[in-house]
């Protein structure tokens, strides 16, 4: 994933959670709305991060030389 593309995702990812925690004060229901977005934002994230390493073939696997 690019260094651009991770900012986006980190940055949504603390207004979401600064939004969670500003309408705990006013609304129970828009907590549960921001919190839900908050974490569908971040597994979006870790789903790109993981179909753009598999794209490029990156596995994750490291090949040891014996």
């Amino acid at each position: 994933m690019s260094k651009l593309m991770s900012l986006f995702f980190a940055v949504l990812s603390v207004l979401l959670m600064c939004a969670t925690a500003i309408s705990i004060s006013y609304s129970g229901w828009l907590t549960v709305l921001f919190f839900l977005l908050t974490i569908c934002c971040i597994g979006a994230g870790f789903i790109v991060k993981a179909r753009m390493r598999r794209r490029n073939g990156e596995n994750g696997e490291t090949k040891k030389e014996v």
